[in-house]
């Protein structure tokens, strides 16, 4: 189970992997940069922005057990949430702007796992050895969408969706011991 840190482990990753596979010729310098919301009214000369539009809690793994500490106390269960990003390319040219596109999407569906080392190594002890996250494409709704939309729409560029699933962030609230199994039932009589 990973600490509080992993969100920012996970962004810092996806943007460590494109800058690592820039090495094609027709980027050049292509900027990759994580981004906030303020970023998309100036947005990038050329490059890609790395952007967090939306955590939820899921709904498929939302019943994990209480963890254990190595030293044996019993933590709450975890929180597993999915994260979604916005890849967007930013270019003068439309041409341009495709290219850094479908690069950006290929370089993701080519190296989708984040081993923990990787994590780690951008936010220490965030993940356990264990410990994973899988990038996998999305497909927007249109009502998200058009909050996406909304909040650069001075400067919206066309973009890919991505979900990391499911990162299960760590409780530090301990939870007290559960007592024995009950073997029989006593009621008071009246």
């Amino acid at each position: 189970m990973a600490t509080y840190h992993a969100i920012s482990a996970v962004g810092q990753a996806i943007v460590a992997l494109l800058k690592t596979a820039r090495s094609v010729p027709e980027l050049g310098n292509t900027e990759v940069k994580l981004f906030h919301v303020r970023d998309f009214q100036k947005g990038l000369e050329e490059g890609v922005s790395v952007y967090l539009y939306r955590v939820t809690v899921s709904g498929a793994r939302r019943n994990l057990p209480p963890t254990y500490s190595s030293a044996g106390k019993l933590y709450r269960q975890p929180l597993p949430v999915d994260l979604y990003y916005l890849i967007t390319p930013w270019a003068k040219t439309a041409e341009m702007q495709h290219l850094i596109l479908a690069w950006s999407m290929r370089t993701i569906e080519d190296s989708p796992s984040f081993p923990a080392s990787l994590l780690n190594s951008y936010v220490p002890d965030s993940f356990r050895p264990e410990e994973g996250v899988d990038l996998i494409h999305d497909t927007v709704s249109v009502q998200d969408m058009s909050y996406i939309w909304e909040i650069g729409k001075s400067n919206m560029q066309i973009s890919a969706t991505f979900v990391a699933r499911v990162i299960a962030i760590d409780s530090r609230v301990e939870q007290p011991e559960p007592g024995p199994p009950v073997q029989t039932r006593v009621f008071e009589s009246r």
